[in-house]
């Protein structure tokens, strides 16, 4: 059979929907982000740029009906939900950034310059989360988002207004990966990316607007 002689389906036939889409935004640019200094549970505030990144984040979420709207209870975050259109997003507790322990604070290169060969993927951090304990705050929300259902059974749509390490880290366990696939998700600050299904396979369909 030749390609055109195979039918099409009609066009009332809808895509075969895999469950609820998770959307993800990085905060916008703080003055440690902007340095590269490890910023977890430090709650400092955007810098003046990372207030415009954020209202600029809106026209990537514009005409999406949200179900629901979740925000680190960090202020970095929690800004950023209400510059980017969402005062009212629900604070999560488990989507704080990792607990960079002895590191908060501290330049990324400052910490390479003492260990060349070091990786936070593989090497973790002192006296902070293991990435293993980072991964099942990941697991309690994609969990969370997966039940979610709407009367109408349409897929759901839920907005996740978080952090660089965690949003990475979130990726690869709904993609069904370990945690350390994290690395090669990278993710700028007020980025959006948009979590979902190849049919039944958990996938990325867009990243990093």
């Amino acid at each position: 059979m030749n390609s055109s002689s195979v039918p099409s389906l009609p066009s009332t036939v809808p895509p075969v929907p895999g469950g609820p889409k998770l959307w993800l935004l990085r905060h916008g640019e703080t003055a440690w982000s902007r340095s590269g200094q490890y910023t977890g549970l430090t709650d400092i505030p955007l810098t003046e740029i990372g207030q415009e990144q954020a209202r600029s984040a809106q026209r990537a979420l514009d005409g999406v009906d949200f179900d629901l709207v979740l925000t680190s209870p960090l202020q970095r975050a929690h800004l950023t939900a209400t510059l980017a259109g969402f005062p009212q997003a629900v604070v999560e507790p488990n989507a704080v950034e990792w607990d960079y322990g002895d590191y908060e604070g501290i330049d990324s290169a400052v910490v390479r310059a003492r260990n060349a060969g070091y990786l936070i993927w593989d090497d973790g951090v002192p006296n902070g989360e293991s990435l293993a304990q980072v991964a099942a705050r990941a697991d309690l929300i994609v969990e969370r988002v997966r039940g979610l259902e709407r009367h109408d059974g349409a897929p759901a749509n839920v907005l996740l207004v978080a952090h660089g390490h965690f949003l990475r880290i979130l990726t690869a366990r709904w993609l069904g990966l370990p945690a350390t696939a994290g690395r090669h998700f990278v993710l700028g600050t007020a980025k959006v990316c948009t979590l979902g299904w190849d049919k039944k396979t958990p996938a990325v369909e867009q990243w990093g607007l």
